[in-house]
C-alpha cells in the first residue's frame, strides 16, 4: 500500500522531531516541590498576588466543568502553581502535574511562530498571494489571497461543510484517519466566503493551507519545521504531533465528555485533520516555555513578532493576529490562545511585557461549549 502523505508526516514527525531536539522517547518530566492543602495541590503560593483567587477556582474538582485542573501563573509579581482533581475517575487518583495533553488549537501559536521564523529568513513573503507558492490549491473564483491573511484568518476561505452530526456518531467515528489535504479540498470547492481582508473568520483551514506551504517552501515536513525552528529554540522537549496516533503517550490525565449526565472518556481520539491547526500534543512546563521564549523573541526576531500582535485595522470585532488572540481582562491587554479537544482545554495567555503569564491544562467535560467558562474560572483571575 502506497503511503499517504498523512502517513509519511507522522513517520517524519516522530523521527524529525527526536532528531532536533536530542530527546529520547518516555523522558521524564521534572517535577518542583509541592504542598498538599484540602483539594489542591499548589507552589509557591503565597507569592502570587491572586494566588487566593486561583486556589479557590480549582476547589471542588472533579466537578460538572472538568474532572482536573492544572494551573501555572507567573510574572514579575510573583508565581503559583496548583492543581485538583483526578487523573481517571474510575480511580480517583490525584491529577499529574507534569503530564502530557492535547493542546488544541495552541498548535495555532507554533505554526505561526514558524511561518514568521520563514519570513525571517526570507523564505515567505507575508504579503505574497497562497496562489503563488500552491500554484492550483485554489479555484480561479478567488481573489489573490496572501500569507498574512491566512495567519489572521482574513483569507475569506470556507470550512469543509460539515453536516450536524450526532455526539454518538462522533463518538463511534473518532478513530477515523482523515486527510488534512481532503479537508481542505472539500472546503475551496465551497467558494470564498468572502473577499480576502474584508472580514475575520477564524478557521482551521488557514492553517492547514499554512503547513502545506511552509512544506513547499522548505521541502520538509512541517513537523520538522516546528521541531527545529519552535520546539528547540524554546526548549520544548516534550511537545509533539502524533499523526495518526489515536494515544496520548506518556502520563497523562484522562479527558471525559459529560453525556447525559455520565462521564464518557475521550482521551483516545484521531484529530490528524486538525494537523497545524490543533494536533499538538505538549505539556504545561512546555507550553510555559513557549509562552515566554516567543514574547521575549527568541523564537521570532522583533520585526516579525509584531505580526503576533497586531490585530487587522478597519475589520469589525477583529481580535485574532498571527497565531494569537487579543482580549481585556478588567481592562488589561493580555494576548494568548485558547485550545480545546474533546475531553481537554487549553490556555497560554500573557500581557505583551510577561508581567503576569497564565498557562492551564484542564479536562474539561465540554471542551468547546464551555471554554469561555472555563478560561473566566481558571486564566482570568491571574489578570486581575
Amino acid at each position: 500500500m502506497k503511503p499517504t502523505p498523512l502517513h509519511r508526516r507522522a513517520l517524519l514527525a516522530a523521527v524529525s522531531t527526536v532528531v532536533a531536539l536530542g530527546v529520547t522517547a518516555g523522558a521524564a518530566f521534572a517535577s518542583p516541590a509541592t504542598t498538599q492543602v484540602p483539594g489542591v495541590s499548589q507552589a509557591r503560593a503565597a507569592e502570587h498576588p491572586q494566588a487566593q483567587a486561583l486556589q479557590a477556582a480549582l476547589r471542588g474538582l472533579p466537578d460538572g466543568e472538568a474532572t482536573s485542573a492544572v494551573v501555572r501563573a507567573g510574572g514579575r509579581d510573583g508565581r503559583w502553581e496548583g492543581s485538583a482533581g483526578v487523573r481517571e475517575v474510575r480511580h480517583n487518583s490525584p491529577a499529574l502535574t507534569h503530564g502530557r495533553f492535547r493542546a488544541g488549537s495552541t498548535t495555532k501559536v507554533v505554526t505561526a511562530a514558524l511561518v514568521l521564523r520563514l519570513v525571517a529568513d526570507g523564505k515567505i513573503n507575508l504579503d505574497r498571494p497562497v496562489q503563488r507558492y500552491l500554484p492550483g490549491l485554489l479555484t480561479p473564483e478567488f481573489q489573490p489571497v496572501t500569507v498574512r491573511q491566512l495567519l489572521n484568518h482574513t483569507s475569506g476561505i470556507q470550512p469543509a461543510a460539515v453536516a450536524d452530526v450526532s455526539w454518538e456518531e462522533q463518538y463511534a467515528r473518532r478513530l477515523d484517519i482523515v486527510e488534512p489535504e481532503v479537508v481542505v479540498a472539500a472546503g475551496i470547492a465551497r467558494g470564498p466566503e468572502f473577499a480576502p481582508g474584508t472580514q475575520q473568520h477564524y478557521l482551521n483551514i488557514n492553517y492547514t493551507i499554512l503547513a502545506m506551504l511552509v512544506e513547499k517552501v522548505t521541502g520538509r515536513s512541517f513537523e520538522e519545521g516546528a521541531a527545529r525552528h519552535v520546539f528547540r529554540p524554546a526548549g520544548m522537549r516534550n511537545s509533539s504531533f502524533p499523526g495518526t496516533d489515536s494515544r496520548i503517550n506518556g502520563p497523562h490525565n484522562r479527558g471525559y465528555q459529560l453525556v447525559d449526565g455520565q462521564r464518557v472518556d475521550v482521551t483516545e481520539w484521531n484529530v490528524a485533520d486538525r494537523w497545524a491547526a490543533g494536533d499538538m500534543i505538549s505539556t504545561l512546563d512546555d507550553l510555559e516555555r513557549l509562552l515566554t521564549a516567543l514574547f521575549r523573541g527568541k523564537v521570532v526576531p522583533q520585526q516579525q513578532l509584531k505580526e503576533m500582535f497586531t490585530v487587522p485595522r478597519d475589520i469589525a470585532g477583529a481580535n485574532k493576529s498571527a497565531g494569537l488572540e487579543r482580549f481585556m481582562v478588567d481592562g488589561v491587554e493580555v494576548w494568548g490562545k485558547t485550545g480545546a479537544r474533546p475531553g481537554y482545554n487549553t490556555v497560554i495567555a500573557a500581557t505583551r511585557g510577561l508581567t503576569r503569564t497564565v498557562v492551564y491544562s484542564v479536562t474539561g467535560t465540554d471542551a468547546h461549549g464551555q471554554g469561555h467558562a472555563v478560561g473566566q474560572r481558571f486564566a482570568f483571575p491571574a489578570f486581575r
